[in-house]
């Protein structure tokens, strides 16, 4: 759902609660207390707990293909056959795997949708961004997938609305660290990659010997489908103009499907899928020292103290240096 300038729009339903939420003059969150003064010390404060939803139905994944025997002439099959390449095509290259790109458009379409409305309603609150996001999918019960996006919208108070909010995974402790250092988060960005790879006799035999052996077709198969999730992942960090970006984990799915091209012989080809999700970063302040790490309030413990007397330290940690 977006606008005419491609903003995303809210739901009707959305629009609702942001208006019942501005009326009543208070603010909800999904940060801990250690989060909240963390987000406090830097200058920043919640505005309210901010969701972006879409349900999506993949109906056409698109057409998986052998990249050994994909789909041709009898007779370049049975050439093929008689001396295969057996190899591993990634939805990033120009080879067979580029089949799935149905499914691959409408993955970051559904991710898109939920994290854009999300911050639309991060707009609305008057927030400049988003933090602790956490992304989910599931099973929607009536059909297709929900893909969620939910975190908390927080706010410079005094500093003018921006066009478009950050949104981040990042925790209030890392929001509040990063930007100590001279950095801030951009976007939450993605990188997803199918790879196939046709079973062939080797692969077969090592992964099904009783030997210790490394199954050398699989291993091609994960650290191709992870290296193009990766390169993807980079792309979207360019496309945002970051600096880089910090991600938490990689997930990673393996299927298996009958060789479209040797229907009925039993041969199968491996199909793995990889995404990785992060935030993207950027640094602020090109040439000056990053914020000073500071203390909020210091107690001694030292017993030798006089009983009641503690050295409290108490340093404004938006305070830059000026050396």
């Amino acid at each position: 759902m977006t606008s005419a300038d491609g903003s995303a729009r809210l739901p009707v339903a959305a629009q609702a609660r942001m208006a019942e939420i501005k009326a009543s003059g208070t603010w909800g969150s999904a940060l801990s207390v250690a989060e909240f003064i963390s987000i406090r010390s830097v200058g920043f404060e919640p505005v309210g707990q901010v969701l972006g939803a879409a349900v999506y139905k993949i109906g056409y994944e698109g057409n998986h293909v052998c990249p050994t025997y994909r789909g041709r002439t009898e007779a370049a099959k049975a050439q093929a056959m008689r001396k295969p390449r057996i190899y591993t095509a990634v939805s990033g290259g120009p080879k067979a795997s580029n089949s799935f790109r149905p499914m691959l458009q409408a993955q970051y379409a559904a991710r898109n949708a939920a994290i854009g409305r999300m911050a639309a309603e991060c707009s609305e609150l008057g927030g400049h961004g988003v933090v602790g996001v956490a992304l989910t999918i599931s099973p929607f019960p009536a059909g297709g997938m929900e893909f969620k996006a939910i975190g908390t919208a927080v706010r410079a108070p005094g500093v003018e609305p921006i066009k478009q909010p950050f949104t981040s995974e990042l925790s209030g402790q890392e929001f509040a660290t990063l930007l100590m250092m001279g950095l801030v988060p951009v976007a939450i960005v993605a990188g997803i990659s199918i790879g196939v790879r046709h079973e062939d006799f080797r692969t077969f035999d090592e992964a099904s010997g009783w030997w210790n052996t490394e199954v050398s077709g699989y291993s091609d198969l994960v650290n191709r489908t992870r290296g193009d999730a990766r390169d993807q992942l980079r792309k979207d960090v360019t496309k945002h103009h970051a600096a880089g970006v910090v991600t938490r984990a990689m997930e990673m799915r393996i299927d298996e499907y009958e060789c479209k091209g040797l229907e009925g012989a039993g041969a199968k080809d491996h199909v793995a899928e990889a995404t990785i999700v992060g935030t993207a970063v950027a640094r602020f302040g090109q040439g000056k020292r990053p914020i000073r790490t500071a203390t909020l309030a210091v107690m001694s413990l030292d017993e030798r103290k006089a009983p009641g007397v503690s050295e409290v330290t108490m340093i404004d940690p938006m305070m830059r240096s000026s050396e």
